[in-house]
């Protein structure tokens, strides 16, 4: 793979002895020469860091937004969806372990081309750069986003979270709305299932909030090890912090790559989303078909504004942010 990929890849420094120290992520790793780092796709070759993946692509879909999971941008919308390989994070639970942890299955693909690619499909609001994580593709996605601004369309990513605060500042102008995977408020979660820290992720959603963003969170509720009700209130409090209209999708675990706890019990998430809704605005449960946990209601008035089944949307009740039914502030961007 290091012969396909020769982009020099960004933020990163020289380093003692002929390594080179990647200034991306939370992991800071030193790379000896011919070494990657822990996402398997950034590798020293000569004494400079290059992005292995750079104009690699592993899957490439039209989805609904809804599926990303983002139900508070331009509901109903499909978008253009592409991921590469690698990830910055090794969580235990993987279930896109197959291209995550993994750098092969990969085709050519330039920036020019899924520009194109997006502007040619019908009815497409833009890209979606999902997956894998996106953050670790940096250098395509910091080409990419910007001639997709120009071009009209919209930038959506969908990750870990697990970024620096620099080349989060440098991209965040150019991305319209993200869904950040908060895995766990706990450091012990982090460092024994994923092997990475808690609080980047957390900055990661703060951060793009603040710089006016949408940002949705998803929490993967796994049996014995983040499903009490201590831990998923320790989640709520910090998404009310954030905002109350940050929309939180809880989502059925199943087991896959390495776990084997069984799948989230429905009662759990049913839970979960009835203490979310005690401090939120907006609360789903995800990977459940059929119960009471994708529409859409008004804070103010608690009809359904819009109405899911699955990653259908079959009304939207919705217009330029307010309720058609009361006229009360509906946090969903795009109607």
């Amino acid at each position: 793979m290091a012969q396909l990929g020769l982009r020099e890849a960004a933020f990163w420094e020289e380093g003692e002895g002929g390594r080179v120290h990647c200034l991306l992520c939370p992991n800071d790793c030193r790379i000896a020469e011919g070494e990657t780092g822990v996402c398997r796709v950034r590798q020293n070759i000569d004494g400079v860091l290059r992005s292995l993946n750079y104009d690699r692509v592993s899957a490439v879909n039209m989805d609904p937004i809804e599926k990303k999971p983002l139900f508070h941008f331009r509901p109903g919308s499909n978008i253009l969806s592409l991921g590469t390989v690698g990830c910055n994070l090794s969580c235990a639970f993987c279930q896109n372990w197959s291209i995550s942890q993994s750098t092969g299955g990969t085709r050519r693909m330039s920036s020019e081309e899924a520009v194109r690619m997006a502007l040619d499909a019908p009815g497409n609001i833009g890209i979606a750069y999902t997956y894998n994580e996106p953050f670790i593709w940096y250098e395509f996605v910091a080409e990419t986003a910007p001639r997709m601004k120009e071009a009209g369309l919209h930038n959506v990513l969908v990750t870990n979270g697990y970024v620096s605060e620099r080349p989060l500042r440098e991209l965040l102008p150019y991305i319209d709305a993200m869904n950040v995977d908060i895995k766990s408020m706990e450091a012990d979660f982090y460092r024994e299932l994923c092997r990475g820290q808690a609080e980047p992720p957390r900055r990661t959603v703060e951060m793009a909030h603040a710089a006016g963003c949408l940002v949705e969170v998803t929490n993967l509720i796994i049996p014995n090890w983040n499903d009490d009700e201590r831990a998923i209130r320790a989640l709520i409090d910090w998404v009310a912090s954030v905002g109350t209209e940050v929309a939180l999708h809880f989502s059925r675990y199943h087991p896959d790559h390495k776990l084997s706890e069984p799948p989230t019990p429905t009662d759990t998430l049913l839970r979960a989303r009835e203490m979310g809704l005690e401090k939120l605005d907006y609360v789903y449960i995800g990977n459940v078909w059929g119960e009471n946990g994708e529409d859409t209601r008004c804070p103010s008035c608690g009809k359904a504004v819009v109405e899911r089944r699955g990653f259908s949307v079959s009304k939207v009740a919705v217009s330029g942010g307010k309720c058609d039914y009361c006229g009360g502030k509906v946090a969903i961007v795009g109607t």
